[in-house]
């Protein structure tokens, strides 16, 4: 699969569409079982506030892999990304309610680095509750 996105049809500014993807405490017990994932600050509210959380919070590499769906969703090939790091800057609280928690986000092309290899680089933004839940989340995506 190549990405449907063409590296000539991009320039630095280009925004990708946001998302917002819901995140509930049924979410968080499938991503520990696909994970093998299963530190008590992911479900267990108790342990949670105990180590001093302000409640169950949402894996860290499920909030990352959460955000990259907007440079997978936009490019239609997940093999498109190249690189991809972020720093956790918060947790994504997750209250055990109807609505749980949500991760909004959104991406910009940063920079076309290689004519080439067809390659920019995206900077994303994800926040939560109105909070910045990764920094310097950067992402290299090689185009059509």
């Amino acid at each position: 699969m190549t990405a449907r996105i063409a590296y000539a049809d991009v320039e630095a500014g280009t925004e990708l569409p946001a998302a917002a993807f819901p995140v509930t405490r049924a979410t968080l017990v499938r991503y520990a079982g696909a994970s093998g994932d299963f530190n008590p600050i992911h479900w267990n509210e108790r342990f949670a506030r105990d180590v001093g959380l302000p409640d169950v919070i949402a894996h860290g590499m499920f909030t990352m892999a959460e955000a990259a769906r907007v440079l997978t969703d936009w490019t239609g090939d997940p093999a498109a990304v190249v690189e991809y790091g972020v720093r956790f800057t918060r947790p994504v609280v997750v209250p055990d309610d109807d609505t749980g928690a949500l991760i909004e986000v959104t991406g910009k092309v940063a920079a076309k680095l290689d004519d080439e290899a067809r390659t920019v680089r995206v900077d994303l933004t994800a926040h939560s509750a109105g909070q910045k839940v990764l920094g310097m989340a950067r992402a290299v995506v090689r185009l059509a």
